[in-house]
């Protein structure tokens, strides 16, 4: 007997086949959908923002924007690109037809475990790099000053809320939807991983060439994390920890929030640096994974089996017999030894026999038994009593002689 084969496994880049009703044109699709509706949503967003604004008598700036601080502006930015999370998963159940987790791993939904020991370990790693930048030497600006416990205090706390949120919908999107809507063409993960790796850099805007090519190595690592781990786990991790330790910086002198300064501007040195604690992590989450057992595949869905309109009869489907009538269409079997064939004439009911037109089962009993010819008793059955007055089942039948009809009473 062959052995069935074994369903597919698919890893994370292909997640996008996952969809029991996948098509072609479903990631196309749904990369449109995100797009469209991100932008609707920030409108929205934006509208309640500067109503807000307007009510609590904040002043406004030469674009008409409520000055609300350098603190609850930089909320309301993380808040604007946190709008990402939902719009991804709304979609990918939607349409992408499949489980809304199955973006974030291959599991159906965050591992919170690994995501703890990810963020445990991106910790050290990325504070080293911190303190290694701050010993860089000036580059002539002004010493920047301290803007005071409460102040940063207050930053710190929005900061550590929000920044996770933020980091989290960038990878939705660049190490999510991007990356599987690219697997869903193409198999190799490097050719789905390197064009999010690229939009990423493009999406935090043009500065130096030093800082586009750091941004482009942590898309590229954080995309092979997200392939090898199978889910946004490890690079949710790094980006929530290095944000979170940017930020920190900035809150941490007057004015310093309010910068619009990204990483896309870092000069070499710091790229160096960055670049540096980004492959360190790669090999610290490496080690880890030989160590740990974590699911990095998901097995696709089986197809749907079809549902004939018919049953089939002899090889064939045919459509239900009504009562009385043979099945319209139904190959007539042969005529064998002991069965008459079509048409042929059947003798009337006798002991232990059924008449012609049966051939199925007993009204009222469910026994199935066979028709023989006129004058050619068949083998002895045990029947259920047709009469009140006959013998139960089991017991001897009274014989009768070829030729000689039963006068319906079981007389001879």
């Amino acid at each position: 007997m062959t052995q069935p084969p074994l369903d597919e496994q698919l890893p994370y880049h292909r997640l996008a086949r996952l969809a029991p009703q996948y098509r072609w044109w479903r990631p196309l699709l749904g990369t449109l959908v995100v797009a469209v509706g991100y932008v609707v949503t920030l409108v929205l967003f934006m509208i309640v923002c500067a109503a807000l604004g307007a009510a609590l008598g904040y002043s406004q700036d030469a674009d008409g924007w409520p000055e609300f601080g350098p603190a609850p502006d930089t909320a309301l930015d993380l808040l604007s690109l946190a709008l990402g999370i939902p719009v991804v998963l709304l979609v990918v159940r939607w349409t992408g037809g499949r489980p809304a987790g199955s973006v974030s791993s291959v599991t159906g939904r965050l591992r919170w475990r690994w995501l703890t020991l990810c963020v445990l370990t991106a910790l050290p790693i990325v504070a080293l790099a911190m303190g290694g930048m701050f010993l860089l030497p000036g580059d002539g600006e002004p010493q920047s000053q301290w803007v005071g416990w409460p102040a940063f205090g207050r930053a710190v706390a929005m900061l550590l809320v929000l920044v996770p949120f933020q980091a989290a919908a960038e990878e939705y999107v660049f190490r999510g939807w991007l990356t599987q809507t690219a697997g869903a063409f193409l198999r190799s993960p490097w050719a789905a991983l390197l064009p999010q790796a690229v939009l990423f850099a493009a999406a935090h805007g043009w500065g130096t060439p030093w800082g586009f090519a750091d941004l482009v190595v942590f898309g590229a690592c954080a995309g092979w994390l997200t392939w090898r781990t199978g889910g946004l786990e490890a690079s949710i991790a790094l980006h929530t920890v290095n944000n979170l330790f940017a930020f920190g910086v900035s809150a941490a002198v007057v004015d310093g929030l309010a910068s619009d300064e990204t990483a896309a501007d870092a000069p070499w040195q710091v790229v160096v640096l960055d670049v540096l604690s980004i492959l360190l992590y790669t090999a610290a989450v490496t080690w880890w994974l030989r160590r740990r057992r974590l699911e990095r595949t998901a097995p696709a869905p089986k197809p749907t089996a079809t549902a004939w309109p018919y049953p089939y009869a002899y090889g064939h489907p045919v459509p239900p017999p009504w009562p009385g009538h043979p099945a319209a269409g139904a190959p007539v079997p042969p005529v064998w030894a002991g069965r008459p064939g079509p048409g042929a004439g059947v003798g009337p009911v006798w002991a232990g026999h059924l008449g012609q037109g049966a051939g199925g089962e007993v009204p009222g009993h469910g026994a199935v038994v066979a028709v023989f010819p006129a004058g050619q008793p068949g083998p002895a059955t045990s029947v259920p009593p047709v009469r009140p007055e006959r013998p139960e089942s089991g017991s001897d039948l009274p014989a009768t002689s070829p030729g000689e009809a039963d006068d319906g009473a079981g007389r001879t």
